[in-house]
């Protein structure tokens, strides 16, 4: 069986923060988590990590409940564990040490094997004045191309 083709973005992420490293990482889940994530009902809207006595946690990441999940249902919004190796937590510890950088996560899709992993960044805010430049580059390139399908 192909596990059907779920791409859940974050895309706030790349206009908020400059993206700095980028790491993927598995996720603890309970069976009717990966069931409603399959269904593509998952979302990463104001979501972010943070250690946790030398763990790595995901906190307000929204996975809806099962349609199908009885009194088993978990809770939409519950911390979830990421699963890292102990160097590249190491690393990321050490980075989010140092001041203004934070780890948020940037996609959250299924794997070849079917088991949902979710790309993290370290990543440092944009001031207003980057997120103008960001939406200035943007407004360019589109002109750039409308400009060359013409021609």
């Amino acid at each position: 069986m192909k596990p059907t083709s779920i791409n859940i973005k974050n895309k706030r992420a790349t206009f908020d923060y400059e993206l700095l490293d980028t790491y993927t990482a598995g996720l603890v889940l309970t069976g009717t988590e990966i069931k409603s994530i399959r269904l593509g009902k998952a979302s990463l809207v104001d979501t972010f990590c943070y250690f946790e006595k030398g763990e790595l946690w995901v906190k307000n990441m929204y996975i809806a409940e099962y349609f199908y999940g009885t009194y088993n249902n978990h809770a939409p919004r519950r911390e979830r564990k990421l699963l890292l190796n102990r160097k590249e937590l190491k690393k990321i510890e050490r980075a989010v040490k140092e001041t203004g950088q934070t780890i948020i996560p940037t996609r959250l899709f299924l794997s070849d094997k079917g088991l949902a992993k979710l790309n993290i960044a370290v990543a440092k805010g944009k001031k207003q004045y980057d997120k103008r430049q960001s939406l200035r580059e943007k407004d360019d390139k589109r002109d750039m191309d409308r400009f060359f399908k013409k021609g």
